[in-house]
């Protein structure tokens, strides 16, 4: 028996759809986002309490056992992750909110017979199936299990083409009979298809099919609200596959590459390759003491952080470097690439952690016009971002994508631990400038021994 009446029902439902409209909101800035994310956290529980209030459940029990469960599971895993393993969670999270929805669909292919509604479960199946695999694989790729280069095999074009052709015909099978049979049929084809989707994506386009599937899932979550009638699962899926659509392009545009060419650029060799080829070729190498004097007395420095930053956990001494330089009178500012790290936000979310002031951070457009201004730019743990192959090189696999252009700095310094080329797999030639010195070892060691140095000036 429900304890509200529609009137209640749909005002609480507007309650949180407005709150996971503000959450929205407050995501897409670093100051806000901790406020964004507690305010739609807040709106879901309103939405499921609800729920709970207003409609006639079955198996209450199971649903409760359910939630138990998937809690259990997912709050220790959400506050142990560390930052360069987010990724990974966000496309687990992901995939399994599209594997929900299909599975949901599937459940409700009997209970009408309008065709429209049919429709809209074949779409929640083959969308949420394909959003389910192909995260499955970006997984995969990120935490290093199966290759992060492209995955080909000859025919996969041809492949992918009939899974698609059969996709569509066992569609309309299920729209014309509501047999569960091929329902199951459509639900593996979705499965291989997002499997072939993904697999010959590679490198540092990852993180966009992450964006990508991300929207995918918010589709199918929406279609499901048309199959369930609910008025608050459409409006929350179509803000996420609204969102992730918005973001997927924003990054796309941020790499200088359109998203097919991301998706399909293997077939034709344009994707990023995740070579782990070792340059040989020599450099000038530096010790903390050196880099701590070029640092410490530069009139204004810019620091370029990258994944590497992220892996090595050296968010807190690079800020504690920022401070003391920062006292010695050095102008210092962090430049931010949009798609440094492995997610989009990465950099920024991981030195607002350090407590990094916001005003600080300086993002691409804004940063790129200051180089020329600058005494030395300082490049932790970051490679593809500032590789000037971007520019230079036609056919190189991030060619077109904006860089941060610290080669027009006065000086040049690299922390990295080993001359690995970066996740696109090219080497950098910026590293072989007569201006650029390189100083070896983990990122947080060698900061923290670049600290010293400094504050013993």
């Amino acid at each position: 028996m429900s304890v509200l009446g529609p009137g209640w029902t749909a005002l609480l439902y507007l309650a949180a759809a407005v709150c996971f409209i503000l959450a929205l909101k407050g995501l897409s800035s670093p100051r806000t986002a901790r406020r964004g994310n507690a305010i739609g956290a807040a709106g879901a529980l309103v939405a499921v309490v609800t729920v709970f209030l207003s409609a006639k459940l079955d198996n209450i029990p199971l649903i409760i056992a359910a939630i138990a469960v998937g809690s259990a599971v997912a709050v220790p895993v959400a506050r142990r992750v560390q930052m360069t393993q987010m990724p990974q969670l966000v496309a687990l999270f992901n995939g399994v909110g599209g594997g929900a929805a299909a599975l949901v669909a599937v459940l409700e292919l009997g209970q009408s017979e309008n065709p429209w509604v049919r429709l809209a479960v074949v779409f929640t199946m083959l969308v949420g199936a394909v959003s389910f695999a192909g995260s499955a694989v970006t997984v995969g790729k990120l935490q290093e299990l199966i290759s992060t280069r492209p995955l080909l095999f000859p025919g996969m074009p041809v492949l992918m083409g009939a899974v698609v052709l059969g996709a569509i015909a066992a569609g309309g099978l299920v729209v014309a009979t509501g047999s569960v049979g091929w329902a199951v049929t459509l639900l593996v084809l979705g499965l291989v298809a997002g499997l072939l989707l993904v697999l010959p994506v590679g490198g540092a386009d990852v993180p966009i099919v992450i964006s990508l599937l991300n929207a995918f899932t918010g589709l199918a979550v929406a279609a499901s609200g048309i199959v369930l009638g609910n008025v608050l699962l459409l409006v929350a899926g179509t803000l996420v596959g609204a969102s992730g659509t918005i973001l997927t392009k924003v990054m796309a545009s941020a790499m200088g590459r359109g998203v097919t060419g991301i998706m399909f650029g293997a077939f034709r060799g344009g994707s990023t390759a995740g070579s782990t080829a070792q340059s040989d070729r020599p450099v000038r190498s530096s010790s903390p003491e050196d880099v701590a004097v070029q640092l410490g007395y530069a009139q204004r420095v810019v620091i370029v952080p990258g994944y590497g930053l992220a892996v090595a956990q050296g968010q807190h001494t690079i800020a504690e470097l920022a401070t003391a330089l920062a006292a010695r009178g050095v102008e210092v500012v962090f430049a931010i690439h949009p798609v440094a790290g492995r997610m989009p936000g990465h950099m920024n979310v991981l030195l607002a952690e350090a407590n990094v002031p916001y005003e600080a951070l300086k993002e691409l457009e804004e940063a790129n016009p200051e180089f020329p201004n600058t005494d030395v730019a300082l490049v932790v743990g970051a490679n593809d971002v500032v590789n000037p192959a971007a520019k230079s090189t036609p056919g190189a696999p991030i060619y077109g994508m904006p860089i941060l252009e610290v080669a027009q700095a006065g000086q040049v310094v690299f922390l990295k631990r080993s001359m690995r080329p970066g996740f696109a797999g090219i080497e950098n030639e910026l590293l072989f400038d007569p201006k650029t010195t390189l100083l070896f070892g983990d990122a947080k060691d060698s900061l923290t021994r670049v600290l010293g140095a400094v504050k013993a000036l």
